[in-house]
């Protein structure tokens, strides 16, 4: 009698044991198999990469088409330009927030019905989007759109990984990055497109069509997780420190010019950013399973690379925000030229990059990211040099666009 209340002792108490059969148990339920049909097929596992690539070139193109938005969105709603780039910053930062969380969340519960999710909850913003008639709706429907674009980021890779041999893992992450880079260069010029011809509220509505194709695509082909043992519970306390912790530091970084460096806002905002990020990194260090490792920042070659990889994030965001903006106003091009003009950048990115890696795989990573660096400086300052507002400037611009990009 005692062996058999034993389980049901056991299954009663709050341990490792009773969350790993419940997670099991709601994967189990919620996550339906493949197709039988596809599934059978010698290609299956290129066709799970597909599914993922549709996201993942989805994801950019919305990126980087909104960029193109912005300077239309300033006179449509008669905005500052500071509160204008909210509709891209909201975007970035809730993905920022929400990647580590979902990716935690993945590996407790399953990875299909959230990346499938993914593409329903981005399509459902998109929607919105285009709706919206104020800029604080559009800005909160942005979030929703970023919110499934969190889900499809924080899974694609691991779905990749658990559907692809070691032999072929290269192969079908360069196909991830190609259709990434498809996508960065794709969206200026759609969105100077759909600009010139059918209006802003377009831009969101076209990846309407784009998301249903995914979802469907995510349920009938995407495989079963295959859940890993539990080594701790969810992060809560995390969770809840790292998006306000966030919003405040991009409030203060944002809003510096506007609201100026003595503002009760800015200071109030700064102070509770020191505070958040103070308790988030506490937090972290005490917990079982933390949603950022710190200790990992102890490590010289993680702290360098993610510096580098932020620096180089940041001056390509920094590029694609401001440069939209300098041929519309200053050179007078239409939506679709300067969307032309500009995807000249992800264009040369998406060719060089397998260039990068090549020479990774033979130099080492230190060597062609440091040359990388270089070259990406002298792109920006050429930029400097000739972004002068003279149409004869206009090549040499565009030289220094490439240039940056092959960085």
């Amino acid at each position: 009698m005692t062996e058999e209340r034993t389980p049901s002792a056991s299954a009663a108490s709050p341990g490792p044991l009773s969350i790993g059969a419940f997670r099991a148990a709601v994967c189990k339920g919620s996550e339906p198999p493949p197709l039988p049909a596809i599934a059978r097929l010698a290609s299956y596992r290129w066709l799970v990469v597909g599914t993922v690539c549709i996201g993942a070139c989805m994801g950019q193109v919305d990126a980087s088409m909104t960029q193109m938005l912005l300077p239309r969105l300033e006179r449509e709603f008669t905005a500052r330009l500071s509160t204008v780039s909210w509709v891209a910053i909201s975007y970035l930062l809730t993905l920022a927030a929400f990647v580590p969380i979902f990716g935690r969340l993945a590996d407790i519960f399953g990875r299909k019905l959230m990346y499938t999710g993914g593409f329903l909850i981005f399509l459902i913003g998109s929607t919105l989007c285009g709706f919206a008639t104020d800029l604080p709706m559009l800005i909160f429907f942005r979030f929703i759109q970023a919110t499934g674009a969190a889900l499809l980021t924080s899974n694609g890779i691991a779905i990749i990984v658990m559907a692809t041999g070691p032999e072929e893992r290269g192969r079908a992450l360069g196909l991830l990055s190609a259709a990434q880079a498809v996508g960065l260069g794709a969206g200026p010029a759609v969105g100077g497109l759909v600009l010139d011809t059918l209006g802003w509220q377009w831009a969101f509505w076209i990846n309407v069509p784009v998301g249903l194709t995914g979802a469907v695509l995510g349920w009938l082909v995407l495989p079963r997780t295959s859940l890993s043992p539990m080594t701790g519970g969810f992060d809560w306390r995390g969770a809840m420190l790292i998006a306000p912790a966030m919003v405040a530091v991009m409030a203060v970084l944002n809003q510096l010019h506007t609201w100026g460096p003595t503002s009760p806002a800015l200071i109030g905002c700064l102070l509770l950013a020191i505070v958040l990020l103070f308790l988030f990194g506490r937090t972290e260090r005490r917990a079982a399973a933390p949603l950022l490792d710190l200790h990992l920042l102890s490590k010289p070659a993680f702290l360098l690379g993610n510096m580098a990889n932020f620096l180089s994030y940041a001056a390509l965001f920094g590029v694609f925000f401001v440069i939209p903006f300098a041929l519309v106003r200053v050179y007078d091009d239409s939506g679709l030229a300067a969307g032309l003009r500009l995807s000249i950048l992800p264009v040369v990115l998406g060719l060089m990059a397998p260039v990068g890696g090549a020479l990774a795989d033979r130099l080492g990573a230190r060597v062609p990211t440091f040359c990388g660096m270089v070259i990406c400086v002298a792109g920006l300052a050429l930029l400097y040099a000739f972004l002068d507002g003279s149409p004869g400037s206009l090549p040499l611009v565009m030289l220094a666009l490439a240039i940056f990009g092959a960085g």
